[in-house]
């Protein structure tokens, strides 16, 4: 794999942390490029930021408990499986998760969405002073899609990605890392589901074919493409160790494989934030970070450098954005409404 950055003598190995709202996120969105960089070195942290407490049984197969289930025990168990399938490392932030509430319902008072941002963004600014990444992963400004959980995510690790380099900004979360890149996951997009209808078609089908769950409607600027096919029997039977969650049969395995593989063999990602030097379109995650021995160190600020990109390629490169993220996390109340972060390291 391309793109090691020595930081020091204790760090030989490239550290990637991706930022999730609920258990089963990290194995419906960019799983199968987790697992590729797990299994070629690289060292590679979920955060979930909730337990999906309060979330439902949907699987339809799923044996029916005769008594109340303990959802965080649950998910908690399905999220190990997980884990493990993916070979990655795993850390809970300790939040409580906001359901999904319909029209006018109220957000629960003590649930992510609703702490404060402050809080939430100094917990993850621990962790990643912790762990040290090169490369953080989480969801767009619309959170992938309209949950509030999502939305928080993306908030908070928008913030964090800036505050963690900053000596000035939660002095008592550690010593500052600046993590190099940031990115925006996108687990399905229209570009590739207009391809595996048309894939789907060619090969005889007559059913249309169904975009998978909370897909955007708008087109994404996607800035990099990570090859993983060979990954994706990987992702899926991670997905499907969310037992609960995840019919093993249904809408996330309708397209075979061997078609995925053949027509959408990557995993597709926008560059938000970098502070090294990289061409556009990419192809790695890491692309850039081996030439940056001098940026991106312990306390450096947050200073960033433009990706290049060849004419007529459009790329999101929102520093005022983090900026504005960053000072509204810094202003916000101090409460919690939430348990310890829990780390599997």
């Amino acid at each position: 794999m391309t793109g090691t950055l020595v930081r020091g003598a204790a760090r030989t190995r490239p550290r990637l942390m991706a930022v999730h709202a609920h258990p089963d996120d990290e194995s419906s969105k960019g799983a199968a490029t987790l697992a590729r960089y797990a299994a070629e070195g690289v060292e590679v942290l979920v955060v979930t930021c909730t337990g999906g407490e309060r979330g439902s049984i949907l699987n339809p197969g799923y044996p029916r408990p005769r008594g109340p289930v303990d959802m965080s025990v649950l998910r908690a168990r399905e999220m190990e499986r997980a884990r493990r399938i993916l070979g990655v490392r795993h850390s809970w932030l300790g939040y409580v998760d906001s359901g999904l509430p319909q029209g006018d319902e109220p957000l629960p008072a003590t649930c992510f969405a609703r702490v404060a941002p402050q809080a939430a963004t100094a917990r993850l600014v621990r962790l990643i002073r912790q762990f040290r990444p090169d490369v953080v992963t989480t969801y767009d400004e619309d959170g992938g899609y309209p949950h509030p959980d999502h939305v928080m995510a993306h908030r908070i690790t928008v913030a964090a990605f800036t505050a963690a380099g900053d000596g000035a900004a939660h002095p008592r979360a550690g010593r500052p890392w600046q993590p190099l890149k940031l990115y925006y996951n996108h687990g399905s997009h229209p570009a590739r589901s207009a391809a595996l209808h048309r894939a789907l078609r060619e090969r005889g089908s007559t059913a249309p074919y169904a975009p998978l769950p909370n897909e955007p409607v708008r087109q994404p600027d996607i800035t990099t493409r990570v090859p993983c096919a060979e990954y994706f029997p990987l992702r899926d039977r991670a997905l499907r160790a969310h037992t609960s969650q995840v019919e093993p049969h249904g809408v996330w395995f309708a397209v075979p494989t061997p078609v995925q593989q053949e027509v959408w063999p990557t995993e597709d990602y926008t560059l938000a934030r970098s502070l090294v030097r990289t061409e556009l379109p990419e192809s790695d995650l890491f692309a850039g970070i081996a030439t940056a021995a001098t940026v991106g160190r312990r306390g450096v600020g947050p200073r960033q450098i433009r990706a290049r990109r060849p004419e007529g390629l459009r790329v999101k490169m929102p520093a005022d954005a983090a900026r504005a993220a960053l000072r509204a996390a810094s202003s916000g109340r101090s409460g919690s409404g939430s348990a310890r972060s829990r780390t599997s390291w």
